[in-house]
């Protein structure tokens, strides 16, 4: 529901309004965006413009001020919802935005859930998944680790509307259980292959390893890092919540409670990338290298789809992968683009668990 203060023509914009992933070239559009960075640049000329960095809930776009520039700089900050209407314009194979007017709304004029990403896949679906996987895991101690924590109500809510990341991959609202799900899902492929690990702590671990970014973001408007999440991050964080649900459990033995705290603190592999300990178990390699991959891979995904209309056959240069990427062969990229839209939550396990926990 919207708040009560909209006025109604801002209310009838928003809920009729279309969505940047909607706009098309060469056409006019008037509706409510946020600013989610601005840069004041110089034209070869010295003529001044900006360069905003604008987002609605379906993704991001450019959007450039040619007129008036430094006056209207000074109108709006970074975070601001602008009422604006601009050209769309193609530029070197993206959409960009030629912004005509603008109007900084007030706070109480807004409703922040139209301005932040969310997961494209049904959350109820995803949730559900989880559960079953958790249904595999036939140690009694592990299991009651996890009803627990599947009975948290308050905690299952942020658990599902919290991002995995504020920029790299899944960052958007309900990418923590859209990345735990994956993770857990290819855990279950690696453990067929090497019937040596232990299936039960690998699902467990894989389940809880990011459970800390429910308290490491907050997401009004836009996705920021909470004070406490500088200052003790979301392997700390989870560490802290894993202990509390372990305290519950009865007879829970500490050598599994090290493990799979073992697990968690090395879970990004190298101290310089966040962990307290490099992976010291076979577990512990297999959950790191696991989320890397998904993590790596939607990166990846996430930087061919933002290009997907530039002629190039490479991306952007990106420096968290330090590197370009290749988007394949022209001919080959529609054949890739079916493939991906299979549905790839399936699974043939059988449940294992005689125990009806969940």
């Amino acid at each position: 529901m919207f708040p009560p203060q909209i006025a109604s023509k801002d209310r009838d914009l928003l809920m009729g309004k279309v969505l940047i992933t909607e706009f098309e070239p060469d056409k006019e559009y008037e509706t409510l965006l946020l600013v989610s960075s601005k840069t004041l640049g110089h034209t070869k000329a010295g003529r001044p413009y900006l360069t905003l960095r604008l987002v609605d809930s379906s993704g991001g776009i450019i959007g450039r001020i040619w007129e008036d520039a430094l006056n209207k700089n000074k109108l709006f900050d970074e975070k601001d919802v602008l009422r604006v209407k601009a050209r769309c314009e193609q530029y070197q194979g993206s959409l960009q935005l030629n912004i005509l007017s603008l109007e900084k709304l007030d706070r109480d004029e807004i409703n922040p859930e139209d301005f932040l990403p969310r997961c494209p896949k049904d959350i109820e679906k995803l949730w559900r998944r989880l559960k079953e996987i958790a249904r595999y895991v036939k140690n009694r101690c592990l299991l009651e680790l996890l009803h627990l924590f599947f009975e948290d109500r308050e905690l299952v809510e942020k658990f599902k509307n919290a991002p995995a990341a504020k920029t790299l991959h899944h960052a958007y609202l309900g990418g923590l259980l859209e990345h735990t799900l994956s993770v857990c899902e290819l855990l279950l492929k690696v453990a067929d292959h090497y019937p040596e690990l232990d299936r039960d702590l690998l699902i467990t671990a894989g389940i809880f390893h990011d459970i800390g970014k429910v308290e490491e973001f907050t997401y009004d408007l836009a996705i920021e890092y909470s004070e406490v999440g500088r200052l003790l991050g979301h392997v700390v964080l989870g560490v802290k919540i894993l202990e509390e649900k372990i305290a519950k459990v009865a007879d829970f033995p500490e050598e599994t409670a090290i493990l799979l705290k073992h697990m968690i603190i090395s879970h990004h592999g190298y101290l310089e990338f966040g962990s307290a300990k490099r992976p010291k178990t076979r577990e512990a390699f297999v959950l790191y290298f696991i989320d890397d991959l998904d993590a790596k891979i939607d990166s990846v995904n996430k930087m061919i789809e933002a290009e997907k209309d530039s002629p190039s056959p490479w991306t952007g240069y990106s420096r968290a992968l330090e590197r370009f990427i290749f988007k394949g062969w022209p001919e080959t990229r529609e054949e890739n683009k079916n493939n991906s839209e299979k549905d790839n939550n399936s699974s043939d396990h059988e449940q294992l668990s005689i125990f009806s926990f969940f």
